[in-house]
């Protein structure tokens, strides 16, 4: 009996886990650029990225509304965790805490395509990218169903010190201190 009350057990529904990744990159405008742009996602995640419309018509950057100006491709499982990998060592491992939401989200942004090991094709370019990791805990989905659709309670859901947790622990990576506004 008192090895059981030694050993911790953990409870499975606690544990944080990636829900999917969101890759972006926005270009500011549409054509030839962008369809290089989908080329560079599709050769990095193997999916064939959406385009983003613009909102609202900005002279001053020469788009209008509803042009494509952006690709974004959103990843999920195995392929997820190994471009986050990716990302992540591009980064050296370290994040700053303003890159954390408080719903456990975090996000960072990588100036060039080819750190992540594609080759440079001087035909496509260099692009930047931008990713976006969804955290979660097991029993989110009571949310997102469409049938019996609950809330899931505050204590349940990814915070931010518990992102900062997992981001330590699976990685082991350094969390820098916010860039002081000025």
């Amino acid at each position: 009996m008192s090895t059981e009350v030694a050993e911790k057990k953990v409870n499975p529904m606690r544990q944080v886990r990636v829900e999917k990744l969101c890759l972006n990159i926005s270009v500011g405008e549409s054509g030839d650029r962008l369809t290089r742009a989908a080329k560079v996602l599709e050769a990095l995640t193997g999916q064939q990225p959406v385009y983003s419309k613009a909102r609202l018509t900005v002279r001053q950057f020469g788009i209008r509304r509803n042009e494509k100006i952006a690709c974004r491709c959103t990843v999920r499982g195995q392929k997820a965790l190994e471009l986050i990998e990716k990302g992540l060592a591009v980064k050296e491992y370290e994040l700053r805490e303003n890159n954390f939401s408080n719903e456990g989200t975090f996000g960072f942004g990588v100036d060039e395509h080819i750190d992540l090991g594609l080759k440079y094709d001087p035909s496509i370019g260099i692009y930047g990218l931008d990713f976006f990791v969804i955290l979660s805990r097991p029993g989110r989905r009571v949310s997102q169903r469409r049938r019996a659709v609950a809330s899931v309670g505050k204590g349940h859901r990814v915070s931010k010190d518990d992102a900062l947790a997992w981001f330590r622990g699976a990685y082991n990576g350094v969390v820098l201190p916010p860039k002081s506004k000025k």
